[in-house]
């Protein structure tokens, strides 16, 4: 499902990232963890097309996702894989203030113009998936944390993508709604056969995952 080789990634003369090399199957679980400013980050937002890497050709940088490499595409086409093909959950649920929950989560449909009463349909069910249904006409200061957290997961699996990237997503969770997302994550899997990768400085988390990345200095160790 992802397959990179020798990603680079510098700021100036800070060199983050220094020759990563990734192969994630379709279907893990997997984590990445480490220090703070070992480069899970970095790496995490060029897997996701969010950032480019360092010098592609002199490297001989190669990224895939879902067969496709986007490292040579065009802005237009790369917010069209974007959309089609991945998901984000950040640590802060980023949700829009003024729109209610549903009206978030339509979002991403709406820009890859699909079917509404079909992207509707396929929220209700997200929404009932997570256990929220009772909120989705909540704005977002009128939901807990937890549940604008996974109001946030439904939006990130409205268009079915392939992966799903998360940053830190439980770091501004308590210790129950943490665990309720951890477990979400394996459901959705198992469910929906995506693929989870999963930045993290929770421990717990990342013993439970099919697969542990660790970084250090810009490197995958282990």
């Amino acid at each position: 499902m992802i397959k990179a080789r020798n990603i680079h990634k510098s700021y100036g003369d800070l060199e983050v990232l220094k020759g990563v090399d990734v192969h994630i199957l379709e279907g893990e679980v997997v984590s990445i963890v480490g220090e703070s400013g070992a480069g899970k980050s970095t790496l995490l937002q060029i897997l996701g097309t969010l950032d480019k890497p360092t010098n592609i050709k002199h490297f001989d940088t190669q990224i895939e996702l879902a067969g496709q490499s986007f490292i040579n595409m065009s802005d237009r086409q790369l917010s069209k894989f974007r959309n089609e093909n991945i998901g984000f959950v950040f640590q802060f649920h980023q949700l829009l203030p003024e729109f209610s929950a549903l009206e978030n989560v339509l979002l991403p449909t709406k820009i890859a113009g699909k079917n509404e009463k079909e992207s509707i349909d396929k929220a209700y069910s997200l929404f009932e998936d997570l256990n929220i249904a009772h909120r989705i006409h909540h704005k977002p200061n009128q939901m807990s944390g937890g549940e604008a957290q996974r109001t946030a997961v439904a939006r990130a699996l409205i268009n079915s993508p392939k992966i799903i990237f998360a940053d830190e997503p439980t770091g501004n969770l308590d210790s129950k709604n943490a665990d309720d997302l951890h477990q979400l994550f394996f459901d959705l899997r198992d469910k929906y056969n995506q693929t989870f990768v999963i930045v993290t400085h929770n421990i717990h988390l990342a013993d439970t995952t099919d697969r542990k990345l660790v970084m250090k200095d810009g490197q995958i160790i282990y």
